[in-house]
């Protein structure tokens, strides 16, 4: 998730006007078939035309039946998360124990969760793992103002950053009764002096006579999730590669969102015995077909 920040300000721009562009041209096809038509076969594409208006009208009326449903189950599994938390972070004794513990609660439940799913596990990095340890939980929320959903991770004190809880938040709006994300932020993480985990110092040996020369540049990370890829709202142009490197990057992001909120969070317990790794779509719900229609807008981040 590095790279767009090494961009200009212009350069970044253009990424919004290609997208547009690349719309642009599809909706002039669609008239380009409509145009070539016969007459009679125009008039029977307008009758499919209303039966698909017709069918628009019932998915969003399912859309925003199954988002109350949704919410009504959020609530139901919400004294059941609380629990395992409490269990996990070693507040909550499970009933039954006698022998005298080393260790409270599960350690590095969370860890070994995310990195059992194969998609997160290439977000997790070694310099990653020790940080990791010190997570206690993860939730997420619906948010009605502006839509969208947030994450939040829970750390117990560390050597690493300040901050008790990490948050990542994704604004979506609607278009064509479809969610859209309209952008994602994340919490500035308070690095202690020395262990930000998203730079290294590179040190470049000189002259005997100078001191080394010591260099910061970005690298790989989990953290970087909380710093997502950005698009600016400007007229500036960019080349088609480069939008199509943000597009990727920004569907990468929604894609580690989605298995956090579908599967990890949800199913924790089962990815950290791993046997949820037995079946790729353990975990996956109807929540996952919504995500199929989610695409990136071009507007600001």
């Amino acid at each position: 998730m590095n790279g767009i920040e090494e961009l200009s300000s212009e350069e970044k721009a253009e990424i919004v006007e290609t997208l547009k562009n690349k719309l642009q041209a599809l909706a002039e096809q669609n008239v380009d078939v409509l145009e070539s038509l016969t007459p009679t076969v125009r008039k029977r594409v307008d009758v499919l035309m209303e039966i698909q208006s017709q069918h628009d009208e019932l998915e969003a009326k399912f859309f925003e039946e199954r988002a109350a449903l949704e919410a009504k189950y959020q609530k139901l599994y919400g004294p059941l998360y609380s629990k395992r938390s409490e269990i996990v972070s070693g507040v909550l004794e499970v009933e039954g124990e006698t022998e005298e513990r080393e260790e409270k609660g599960v350690p590095d439940f969370w860890l070994n969760a995310m990195k059992n799913n194969e998609i997160l596990a290439e977000e997790i990095h070694e310099s990653d793992e020790e940080a990791l340890k010190y997570l206690k939980d993860i939730k997420w929320c619906r948010i009605d103002d502006p839509k969208g959903f947030k994450f939040e991770f829970f750390f117990d004190t560390n050597p690493f950053f300040k901050n008790k809880v990490l948050t990542k938040t994704y604004h979506m709006i609607d278009e064509d009764d479809e969610p859209i994300l309209e952008k994602a932020i994340g919490t500035e993480i308070e690095w202690h002096p020395g262990n930000c985990l998203t730079q290294e110092v590179l040190i470049k040996e000189s002259s005997e006579s100078t001191k080394p020369i010591t260099k910061t540049e970005e690298c790989e990370s989990f953290f970087n999730f909380f710093s997502p890829p950005q698009v600016p709202d400007d007229n500036a142009k960019i080349d088609e590669n480069t939008a199509e490197q943000l597009q990727n990057q920004m569907e990468r992001d929604y894609e580690i969102a989605s298995t956090l909120r579908d599967k990890i969070i949800p199913h924790a317990v089962s990815w950290f015995t791993g046997e949820a790794v037995q079946d790729k779509d353990y975990g996956a719900s109807w929540v996952d077909d919504e995500d199929d229609d989610d695409e990136y807008s071009d507007e600001e981040a």
